[in-house]
């Protein structure tokens, strides 16, 4: 049976160290080579230096320091016959065809017979890369294209060789998917794959429908980011984050590769490009791209580019009135509609950009791809795009979009024509078949639609909705049944934020559960797990003095919490990016949590003049045993890099699991919540808690002391730091004392009123609200 304990990384620079890093994070040792650095004691300085690199990359390309010591650093001069006991060989040099091939060359000699070999290339095709070379070489080659940071993008494209042997294929898809956690997408070997032939046309027509139309470049990326479902670097800042140079090359390399594409002039750099990189303005690289910092501190200020002039100026507001009602508008379908509909500047920028992007991805079926589904997938996954070109189509409705380009005299593409002749009235049929959810594509080459094969191991909650699965719903809250005996309660108030919808719904899980299923999931499928406790309703009570209904509130959370953790039934929490304050406590509750890699947990509520008081305090004193780390821990609102480095900090426990591919991480949580069942007993509160009493409180508040007097703390962060430090020292008790969870979680909450009713937490809570930042008052 084929496994990988070791891989070979050839090529240490930008993708090649981080490649090796990710193979880290996942566990697996690999050997990062590249040249021999001139006159340098060190003949493996290059790829020491990538790894240093993938360390200090901002974010880092390693969930942890320590994982940093399964990459060793070698050269290709004296440690290329290492690579005989590797399992995978990865190439990732310089986008050259005679240094790749030339580089294979000396693997095939030295490789192990059944290792894969797979090259990174972003555009070379894989048959000039392996013209020649052996049939048992060529049954191991494959493209494994992953994208820039391999940490963070999901997608890896990968590219079959002319011979390249199914079962290799097969492998690599389901490994790279469940191990390195990326979502694979099939490519055909034409130019630039998938992702970057979409992507590349998308930001040159950008550029078009710019100059064309007169847009400043603070219009287009007020235009281009998350108002249309993309990232918030939108067009411009991402090219500066990217370098233009590299974009430039990209570009002039695709208009090369496709002399028969009709659409190949969108590819190369405008004019004021071409000015750009004679003057080295690439971007952040050289400090200065379409954008530019001057000045520091309260002076400082954001600079951008004159596209006309080349001249810098202060950036300047953007305000487009359909923009401003659009984004009053969360539901990202709904809101795109409204805004291509628009009669104005906004609008028809929109229109020209979302049209030709239509036209130009189905015309590439079937020559990059035989299906819409690699290309949406390709567009989410790679370029972190809400929703990929055909997805967008059918989001702005696929008959009125093709009539109304008819209308305006263009013409669409035969398997479009097709489309509109049989009746089809989107790309995607979701349907239901007997409580079972399908979804169908339309497939351009057959004028059909296709049953879309399920990909094992991964749930949507949606689509577990659409076939009548929901046990019971409120608006911040659902049951949802996952089968197999297992219920979900799930999150889907806005920012997965905690309230009484939440609460109330947990307790309706653990009570349906208790009655009717072996385990419980606590999970959901937005963008966070859960940001924490609902800001807004806890100013609102305490400017408007309900203490009573406060403490309610409050004293409701910490015994669901409770609940949770001493359940009939197990219950598995699957925390995954932002889980913050309470929703950091509902996963320090649970039996075991399944959490995905990218984990950003901790217990941030200092952060706005409080402390944690739905059971924070309490069970990371039961975890760490060491109060002043837990003091640490809260008092600086640390938050984990990484789910491994949640572990280290104490936030997960060694028994919990971690999903590498967050597509995963529900199936995961199912799986994990079924081991537990059979023979589960619940446990009973803690009444044993050894808490130090007024030595621990006096210790850490002479820790306070210190800081304040360095200027590192502010007066009311020494306020706040008390009430945490007597939480945590169990309250003015006379030595070392044992107390019960109760008692805590009465400290808790406590503390937590206490400091509500104060005027400095009341204004830092308000500035959170209406900024996303915290304040030092």
């Amino acid at each position: 049976m084929r496994t990988i304990r070791r891989v070979a990384v050839l090529g240490a620079g930008t993708m090649g160290a981080r490649i090796a890093a990710h193979f880290a994070n996942a566990g697996v040792p690999s050997l990062l080579l590249d040249i021999v650095v001139p006159d340098q004691r060190d003949r493996s300085l290059a790829a020491r230096k990538g790894i240093e690199s993938a360390a200090k990359q901002k974010p880092g390309g390693f969930f942890t320091d320590a994982a940093m010591a399964l990459v060793q650093p070698g050269n290709f001069e004296d440690d290329l016959g290492e690579i005989a006991g590797c399992d995978w060989v990865i190439e990732a040099v310089t986008e050259n065809l005679e240094i790749k091939r030339a580089l294979w060359r000396k693997v095939e000699l030295l490789r192990r017979p059944d290792a894969i070999l797979s090259t990174n290339t972003s555009g070379i095709p894989l048959a000039r890369i392996s013209e020649g070379f052996s049939p048992e070489f060529q049954a191991h080659f494959l493209g494994t294209h992953f994208f820039n940071p391999p940490r963070y993008l999901y997608l890896m494209e990968m590219i079959p060789g002319p011979g390249t042997d199914p079962d290799v294929l097969a492998f690599v898809r389901e490994f790279a998917g469940r191990r390195l956690g990326k979502g694979v997408v099939p490519c055909k070997d034409t130019p630039n794959f998938i992702a970057n032939r979409i992507g590349s046309f998308f930001g040159g027509t950008v550029q078009t429908a710019m100059i064309e139309g007169d847009y400043t470049i603070e219009e287009v990326d007020a235009l281009t980011g998350s108002l249309i479902g993309l990232p918030n670097s939108a067009s411009f800042r991402l090219l500066d984050l990217v370098g233009i140079d590299v974009w430039a090359f990209v570009g002039k390399n695709l208009y090369d590769a496709v002399p028969n594409d009709p659409w190949r002039e969108r590819f190369l750099p405008g004019p004021y490009l071409t000015s750009m990189l004679e003057r080295k303005w690439l971007g952040d690289k050289t400090g200065q791209g379409f954008y530019k910092k001057i000045g520091s501190g309260d002076k400082r200020e954001i600079q951008v580019i004159d596209w006309k002039t080349l001249e810098y100026h202060p950036a300047a507001k953007v305000s487009f009135p359909s923009v401003e009602m659009a984004r009053q508008i969360e539901n990202l379908p709904e809101r795109l509609r409204k805004l291509v509909k628009a009669d104005d500047r906004a609008g028809a920028f929109l229109w020209r950009l979302f049209s030709d992007s239509f036209l130009y991805s189905a015309e590439r079926i079937p020559e990059i791809a035989d299906r819409v589904v690699e290309i949406d997938r390709a567009m989410r996954w790679g370029y972190a795009h809400r929703l990929g070109p055909f997805e967008l189509w059918d989001a702005l409705g696929f008959e009125e979009v093709a009539r109304r380009m008819e209308s305006e005299g263009r013409a669409l593409p035969p398997a479009i024509q097709e489309m509109l002749r049989v009746g089809a009235q989107s790309f995607y049929a979701f349907l239901n078949d007997g409580g079972r959810p399908r979804t169908e594509y339309f497939d351009l080459q057959k004028n059909r639609y296709e049953l879309l094969e399920e990909r094992p191991g991964i749930m949507v909650l949606g689509d577990l909705h659409r076939a009548g699965r929901v046990v019971k719903q409120n608006p911040g809250a659902s049951l949802v049944d996952l089968g197999d005996g297992v219920l979900c309660v799930e999150f889907h108030s806005k920012m997965n934020s905690i309230g009484a919808d939440n609460i109330s719904m947990m307790y309706a899980g653990l009570e349906v559960a208790e009655r009717s299923f072996e385990a419980l999931v606590v999970a959901n499928q937005g963008d966070n797990f859960s940001v924490g406790a609902n800001l807004m309703m806890v100013l609102m009570a305490a400017q408007e003095g309900d203490w009573d209904e406060l403490n309610e509130a409050v004293n409701r959370f910490q015994q669901v919490n409770m609940a949770l953790k001493y359940a009939g039934r197990p219950v598995v929490v699957a925390p995954f990016a932002q889980t913050l304050g309470g929703g950091c406590e509902i996963a320090l509750h649970g039996a075991r949590c399944q959490a995905a890699a990218e984990l950003y947990m901790g217990l941030v509520e200092v952060g706005v003049g409080l402390i944690p008081g739905g059971g924070g305090c309490k069970e990371l004193l039961l975890r760490l045993k060491d109060p002043r780390k837990v003091f640490e821990l809260i008092g600086y609102a640390k938050v984990s890099t990484s789910a491994e480095d949640a572990r280290q900090m104490g936030l997960l426990h060694r028994t919990d699991v971690v999903s590498m591919n967050r597509e995963r991480l529900l199936g995961d949580a199912k799986a994990l919540a079924l081991s537990l069942a059979p023979g589960y007993t619940a446990g009973s509160p803690r009444r044993d808690i050894a808490v130090g009493g007024d030595s621990v409180f006096s210790l850490l508040k002479i820790g306070l002391w210190s800081m304040r007097r360095g200027g590192y703390i502010s007066d009311y962060d020494t306020v706040v730091g008390e009430k945490l430090a007597n939480v945590i020292a169990g309250g003015r008790l006379t030595g070392q004392q044992t107390v019960s969870e109760q008692y805590l979680l009465d400290l808790e909450r406590e503390a937590f009123l206490s400091l509500c009713g104060e005027s400095r937490t009341q204004e830092r809570m308000a500035y959170m609200l209406k900024t996303g930042k915290p304040l030092r008052n």
